[in-house]
């Protein structure tokens, strides 16, 4: 279940992903659906990330293995990724991952909705605002033409057929650029694309704060590994 809660715990920095495992908290983590993909990471930096979160005995992100399991396919996924969502572009990362989370939260996705608002919310340095905008947009402390954006993420995500010219024009006409736009539909895409890959293969949510302390590693160094 995605957490109602508002938690302000203070954050420590940690330097990588291998180290947030390490320091996460011990626990029995579920199994992803698919014991073939999971078991079978092929050489490269995201098998060598799961061996040493494994050895660890922590938490970590089972998406990983998604990666790990074909990486001469999703080293390519990576970089479109990194370059979509934490490269220059017209929507600042935060927007870019605010996103990411709406969508992810419409498709009820709960390793993506919680891991893209911590993302958020350590941009935007507001984690209350975040799940306000996720669980009651119009009633969030969002700029109007901001909640515009999100509507428009969340007609795309859930009635792609009656999206229309006019739903581009009205975004025109309270100021967003085509550029603009065309982030936010990547964004959008990318991300219904990514909770369908995840919730299908069964990669498991992780703690709070473990998604928290995950947001730091990303919102400093974007979606590459190396």
């Amino acid at each position: 279940m995605l957490r109602n809660g508002v938690y302000c715990v203070a954050p420590r920095k940690l330097t990588s992903l291998e180290e947030i495992a390490m320091a996460s908290t011990q626990m029995k983590m579920k199994p992803m659906f698919l014991p073939g993909v999971e078991q079978n990471p092929q050489p490269g930096p995201y098998a060598e990330m799961i061996r040493r979160a494994q050895e660890s005995g922590g938490e970590y992100w089972k998406i990983w293995h998604l990666f790990a399991f074909r990486p001469e396919a999703t080293a390519h996924l990576a970089r479109f990724t990194h370059a979509v969502m934490h490269e220059d572009a017209p929507l600042t990362p935060a927007q870019r991952e605010l996103i990411a989370a709406y969508t992810s939260f419409q498709n009820e996705c709960e390793f993506c909705a919680e891991s893209h608002a911590a993302i958020a919310a350590e941009l935007l340095g507001n984690e209350e605002l975040v799940w306000n905008v996720l669980r009651d947009l119009e009633s969030a402390a969002l700029p109007e033409n901001e909640k515009a954006l999100l509507r428009f993420a969340g007609k795309v995500t859930h009635d792609l057929p009656s999206v229309a010219e006019a739903d581009a024009q009205a975004l025109r006409d309270i100021g967003w650029t085509d550029e603009q736009i065309y982030y936010t539909i990547t964004v959008c895409a990318l991300f219904n694309f990514y909770n369908r890959w995840v919730t299908s293969s069964g990669v498991p949510a992780v703690s709070h704060e473990g998604h928290r302390t995950h947001a730091q590693v990303i919102a400093r160094n974007g979606y590459v590994r190396k």
